[in-house]
């Protein structure tokens, strides 16, 4: 079974560079150092990643609204993507995956629009990334309503759209939404999305999800968060992650221990998520590709 090798997180990475943390989140350095950006897409290409994801995760116009750069939303967005093209063009050869949040806030698909409205948004989205990317990822979505519209709005350029669930910390049978994780096979079966990843989540409970998805005929992969939990107190716009702590029990070895796992249950597709970085990654090339050393 070929594996393919995705990056690691972004906008932890990024925090951790910078050394500070703000509401913007990875947006800030969109901003404030873009070629800070573009230097965490060449460590991770470096490091054996054949995928780079944007730093467009929080590109979305309700956080910008909420921020009062709503008139930048175009041209971040713009930006992200070009800096991870040019990432893909030194590095010779790789995919680029467009990277689309959320709407409302992380891990709160109570705060996030209906289907239908959410579509719309991600459309228009989708629509500024086209003509840049290989493929668009929405990431983090916590909901079956919430992967409804992100199915509905990610089709209407004709890339391929990939689609990433969270699911509980606790419960990985679960999406944060409460709803168990099968219940998205239907709109799997619909909307035949490229790939099916579970994301941003615990290793352990990224361990329980996998196998549940395996039999849904779709590329599955999976890459885990390396959070203790997410606070309950990390719900709304404004909220800065430096509220998560990472866990210090993740070495390179010990998540690539966890990604075995996924690959065993049929993930092919395998790459970090928040606090996982080039290190880690370096570490699942080694072990799936057998390079780099």
């Amino acid at each position: 079974m070929s594996v393919t090798i995705l990056d690691g997180g972004m906008g932890q990475e990024l925090i951790a560079r910078a050394g500070r943390a703000t509401s913007l989140w990875s947006v800030q350095a969109l901003i404030d150092n873009p070629e800070m950006v573009r230097a965490v897409h060449d460590d991770y290409f470096a490091a054996g990643a054949e995928v780079a994801t944007t730093n467009s995760y929080s590109v979305l116009p309700d956080r910008f609204e909420a921020h009062g750069i709503l008139g930048q939303l175009e041209s971040l967005e713009i930006l992200a993507c070009t800096l991870a093209c040019e990432a893909r063009d030194a590095q010779g050869s790789g995919q680029v995956l467009g990277a689309l949040g959320p709407l409302g806030f992380s891990y709160q698909p109570d705060k996030a629009p209906p289907a239908e409205q959410a579509a719309e948004v991600y459309a228009k989205l989708a629509k500024i990334q086209a003509p840049l990317v290989d493929a668009h990822i929405f990431e983090t979505m916590a909901s079956v309503d919430q992967l409804k519209g992100a199915l509905m709005g990610g089709g209407v350029t004709g890339k391929p759209v990939w689609v990433a669930v969270s699911v509980d910390d606790e419960d990985g049978t679960k999406l944060r939404s409460g709803e168990q994780l099968i219940e998205i096979l239907p709109l799997l079966a619909e909307y035949a999305p490229t790939a099916v990843l579970i994301n941003c989540s615990t290793p352990e409970s990224v361990t329980q999800a996998v196998p549940l998805l395996a039999g849904c005929r779709i590329p599955l992969g999976a890459y885990a968060n390396g959070f203790t939990g997410i606070s309950s107190d990390f719900s709304e716009v404004g909220a800065t992650v430096d509220m998560l702590s990472a866990r210090n029990d993740l070495t390179p070895e010990v998540y690539a221990n966890f990604a075995d796992r996924w690959v065993a249950s049929g993930a092919t597709l395998i790459g970090g998520c928040c606090e996982v970085g080039p290190a880690h990654i370096r570490e699942l090339s080694r072990r799936f590709k057998g390079t780099p050393t």
